[in-house]
């Protein structure tokens, strides 16, 4: 820990708007500052001793210009009128609910991410006799659940708004897009697609198009980008800077680096859709997540040299990626340039700060910058508890995990998977399997979807304690999971094969990103087949599919995989 880094935490050095008096005051030259207090005690027991002492309450003494005022009066705030109190009293019992206290309800529970209560309070408002369906009311819920993983529900009520008269608009269609794309649903995000298609007022647009291509992305569905885009082109539909974007960071994330210098080679071409921060905020992630630190930072540079200026969310990733490499000094000069700058210090600065500690198990630096947040009044998130779980379990303070679950409640902070996955870490680290159940359990109450790193976590906690029968009632249930679609395989897949196995005594690596994405396909099939988890289908396996499912098709910009039919 720096000297550096503890001088950047604390309270913002920059010059603040002074408020200059309207008058001058008069002060004495040479005056020795020691002795300033006792002149303005003399003043002080000098007018005290002047007031005649029948006198309750000394009248107040208008000082005029350049005066120095010896005593200051405290104002004691008057009482507001008392005016009707009685009528307004009745009227309050006497109330019953109303269309505003119900709109502000449901926009809290929005604004919270309380799907299920914002579902519960809209029926109190469809129940009230002035209701009146509104397009921007359906609009919100149909985010909101398409963000808390219930793209089911959001379909339900599409139909509702339908049944009730609202015709359909592309917002709307896209909204319900994005509640399947939200959650790898991309089967489902086509049929929508398809749907709008076949209404003339409904014909999707460039965000349409942009929110299904950034789930193909997301699913490594790489395969289908092509085809999206000659559809767009087709449609006279131009992509713009954000769709870039979205390819250009999926490209990025698996590391197929060629794809995405051509994607960029092409925005710095194109007079429509030029790179923006938003770019240069993808590339930094980009490298600075797998800790390549001289590209990011010479990345950096390059788009300093087009004339992109950084913005809050740049200095953040430039942060995170500093304190994942333990590279602290490096971390507390962006903070501090950030201060130079008047860039605020954001929830996500701190998260990425409290993380870089929670990561080595450094509790009481973490408690330090989690404290400075409080203290400038910043928000916590669901992310910033989820490192400080992180940081206590790594630690070996589990009873502080316990404090800090019941001050997100308190906080009335969303829990979702990840949170959840943080805790049961937590349990599993401290080998308390009993609690670590009754947090799934909860979760699943809750009904927040397990991933593929909750049944990891908890697979390896009972492989570690010998408990077989534990772990095949978890494949069992994953195995449904998967075949419900609610289970991303993609995902557990690669991030099981996320380092290099060993095979006849050769390195061999499955982060060839190439076929990757291939296979994954190739691997879902697989799985029902065999009616098996992916976790126990050994690497010779995973080689054996790779001959038999993939074949090269050579095209201008290089070599690519193809999935063949399992006909």
């Amino acid at each position: 820990m720096s000297v550096s880094f503890s001088s950047s935490l604390l309270p913002s050095p920059l010059p603040h708007n002074k408020i200059t008096p309207k008058h001058k005051t008069y002060q004495p030259q040479n005056q020795n500052p020691l002795h300033a207090d006792k002149l303005l005690l003399r003043c002080a027991f000098s007018s005290a001793a002047a007031a005649p002492p029948s006198s309750t309450s000394p009248k107040k003494k208008l000082w005029k210009q350049g005066e120095f005022p010896g005593i200051t009066y405290t104002s004691v705030p008057r009482r507001t009128a008392i005016k009707n109190i009685k009528k307004k009293l009745d009227r309050k019992n006497k109330a019953k609910a109303w269309v505003n206290t119900v709109a502000e309800a449901l926009t809290d529970c929005v604004l919270k991410k309380q799907w299920l209560q914002a579902l519960q309070v809209f029926e109190m408002l469809k129940e009230q006799p002035f209701y009146q369906p509104k397009e921007g009311t359906y609009m919100k819920l149909l985010v909101l659940l398409g963000r808390c993983g219930q793209p089911q529900r959001a379909h339900q009520l599409f139909d509702q708004m339908v049944e009730e008269g609202i015709e359909p608009t592309p917002e709307l269609y896209t909204a319900l897009l994005a509640a399947y794309c939200r959650n790898n649903l991309i089967d489902e995000g086509f049929s929508i697609i398809n749907q709008m298609k076949s209404l003339p007022s409904c014909q999707p647009d460039v965000y349409s198009y942009s929110t299904l291509l950034k789930a193909c992305v997301d699913a490594s569905r790489f395969e289908l980008i092509d085809t999206l885009y000659q559809e767009m082109d087709e449609r006279l539909i131009s992509p713009n800077t954000v769709t870039q974007n979205i390819v250009l960071s999926g490209y990025g994330k698996v590391g197929m680096h060629d794809q995405m210098e051509r994607v960029l080679s092409a925005m710095l071409e194109s007079t429509a859709c030029k790179p923006d921060v938003w770019t240069l905020n993808i590339i930094l992630s980009v490298f600075g997540n797998k800790g390549q630190i001289d590209l990011m930072e010479r990345w950096y540079e390059k788009f300093r040299n087009f004339g992109i200026e950084p913005e809050t969310r740049t200095f953040n990733i430039l942060i995170g990626a500093y304190g994942k490499k333990r590279m602290y000094d490096k971390m507390s000069s962006v903070m501090e340039y950030m201060r130079k700058l008047q860039f605020p210090w954001t929830t996500s600065t701190y998260n990425n700060v409290i993380e870089a500690f929670a990561d080595v198990g450094d509790a009481k630096n973490m408690e330090y910058t989690f404290d400075q947040m409080r203290a400038e009044a910043m928000k916590a998130d669901t992310k910033t508890f989820c490192c400080l779980i992180n940081g206590y379990a790594n630690a070996g303070l589990f009873h502080k995990v316990i404090g800090c679950v019941l001050l997100a409640a308190k906080f009335e902070i969303p829990e979702n998977t990840s949170f959840y996955n943080a805790v049961i870490s937590a349990c599993a680290k401290a080998d308390d399997l009993m609690e670590m159940e009754r947090v799934f359990k909860r979760m699943k109450d809750k009904q927040c979807q397990p991933d593929s790193r909750t049944y990891s976590i908890m697979v390896e906690a009972y492989r570690k304690e010998g408990m077989n029968d534990k772990i095949y009632y978890l494949e069992q249930e994953k195995q449904e999971m998967i075949a419900n679609g609610t289970l991303n395989v993609a995902e557990m897949f690669c991030s099981r094969c996320s380092v290099s196995d060993s095979l006849d005594g050769q390195s061999f690596s499955l982060l060839d990103w190439r076929i990757a994405f291939v296979i994954t396909r190739a691997a879902t099939e697989y799985c029902k087949l065999l009616r098996q988890s992916c976790e126990h289908i050994e690497v010779s396996k995973w080689i054996e599919l790779l001959s038999g499912t993939v074949q090269y098709s050579y095209r201008k910009d290089g070599l690519h995989p193809q999935l063949r039919s399992w006909n």
